[in-house]
């Protein structure tokens, strides 16, 4: 595939995305994140107060290196050293401390050589679920379980001053904020629901679950086969 036709979805009508540009604290830091999912887009533009737009773009990608974290090679935890390097968590005891560093240390895989970035989007909801496996309180099959719930919130990131001089803006659409601000809300409410129903079961076999308490104990590294190695079914 030599072309891939992306959304960007945002208030604003952006003809031309700049490189190194917006909220540094993002994802996967600097880039113009977007999505292969136009209804989705629009539900990203959306505010309670404010209408926005899909922009609609397509993305020449034959010269480009991609990091695709949903790759076999790749597990959830690299993912999750990724948004530690970038996100700001809510460090609330001496384990997520502990956990952040660890991670950083033994799982983050060298996303900045790359020029697009395919991953989860850690929106409030999904956020909230990394940062509980952080703290020790739920499991890595259930935080694993719970990003998958999320699929459709899968974002491609462009990084690299190359990969921006490959868009090239097609269009712009309106996103009405009374339709497609209920529909990210209603989405965000069902899947802290679906999470809070999990968490409250037990995990298919408790003696397997892993813990972050484990992972440091355990002295687990990258490539471990103690690491469940499905991030997307």
């Amino acid at each position: 595939m030599s072309e891939i036709r992306l959304y960007h979805g945002s208030e604003n009508i952006i003809q031309t995305p700049l490189y190194h540009a917006g909220n540094p604290k993002n994802d996967y830091g600097y880039g113009f994140y977007c999505t292969e999912n136009v209804e989705l887009a629009k539900e990203w533009a959306c505010t309670e107060e404010k209408d926005g737009f899909a922009n609609e773009y397509t993305l020449e990608v034959q010269e480009l290196s991609v990091l695709n974290l949903s790759d076999s090679k790749y597990n959830i935890l690299n993912w999750l050293a990724i948004l530690v390097e970038n996100r700001t968590f809510n460090v609330s005891s001496d384990i997520a401390l502990e956990a952040k560093n660890y991670l950083r240390k033994n799982f983050l895989i060298p996303y900045l050589d790359y020029d697009v970035i395919k991953g989860y989007r850690a929106d409030d909801s999904y956020f909230s679920f990394a940062n509980a496996f952080l703290n020790n309180t739920i499991s890595l099959q259930k935080l694993n379980k719970a990003m998958y719930l999320g699929k459709l919130g899968e974002q491609i990131v462009i990084k690299s001053q190359k990969a921006f001089s490959k868009i090239n803006y097609i269009s712009s659409t309106p996103a009405i904020r009374s339709l497609y601000y209920p529909k990210k809300m209603n989405r965000d409410a069902l899947a802290r629901k679906t999470f809070f129903e999990m968490r409250s079961e037990l995990d298919a076999s408790s003696k397997d679950a892993i813990y972050m308490m484990d992972i440091l104990r355990g002295g687990f590294e990258d490539g471990d086969s103690r690491i469940p190695s499905i991030l997307f079914e």
